[in-house]
């Protein structure tokens, strides 16, 4: 199989699938596209039909979209979502969740893994998306027992809200007890310490994300290659 993302440091969507498979031990090859703006959508219809990253192409098969690829991937690696019913449902709620909403956190605080933020004071729609955020986290360490978010396994609800985890750090966000432990042993992890190793390598910057990152607070730290 082989996976295409976009850069390391922006691209949270493609993120979701890298760090599930590398976690897991599923083995693909790795195809990266540069973003050229924020609308890529003619250069990237060449291998995606909806002009989006990630995609998974498994021999004549094309699967678009971060939920379709881990569905997919369920389905033949079952390690993808928990076995304990209880658990596999609220893991499948919470990537759903995260995929379809928090439109506030994701514009708001746009991803950019090198650097750290102070962000403009929260107000509304980011004010409630990042305590939804710290409620789905502490709900979901508390009942099934952590320590990963629907118990004691790496899987893709942990993977879904592994951009989050780059978010809570870049710009200090809020979290309960629970979920500041969790953000740790997330950023611990090898799948997303390599990927930021390779974000903070990537000499590219893409204007349009770089005057959203200016627009979300005032940076106060830059770690990523000066090349």
């Amino acid at each position: 199989m082989k996976l295409i993302v976009a850069n390391k440091n922006y691209s949270s969507w493609s993120l979701r699938p890298w760090v599930l498979m590398t976690t897991l031990g599923i083995p693909f090859e790795e195809e990266q596209v540069q973003f050229a703006g924020l609308d890529n959508h003619a250069d990237f219809r060449r291998f995606s039909p909806t002009g989006q990253v990630p995609v998974l192409v498994d021999g004549a098969r094309t699967v678009w979209d971060s939920l379709a690829i881990a569905l997919y991937l369920g389905e033949r690696f079952p390690a993808v979502w928990p076995a304990d019913p209880d658990a596999r449902a609220f893991a499948m709620c919470v990537a759903a969740e995260m995929h379809g909403g928090f439109s506030a956190l994701r514009n708001d605080c746009t991803m950019n893994v090198g650097v750290r933020v102070e962000p403009r004071p929260m107000r509304g729609a980011l004010q409630r998306d990042v305590a939804r955020v710290a409620e789905l986290l502490e709900e979901g360490l508390t009942h099934f027992g952590g320590p990963f978010l629907a118990g004691p396994a790496f899987t893709a609800a942990d993977a879904f809200y592994a951009p989050v985890v780059f978010r809570i750090r870049t710009y200090g966000l809020p979290m309960g007890p629970l979920a500041a432990l969790w953000v740790e042993r997330m950023l611990a992890l090898p799948a997303m310490r390599a990927w930021e190793e390779a974000a903070l390598a990537e000499p590219y910057r893409e204007e349009g994300h770089e005057q959203e990152l200016a627009a979300a607070g005032t940076i106060t730290a830059d770690y990523r290659d000066s090349a």
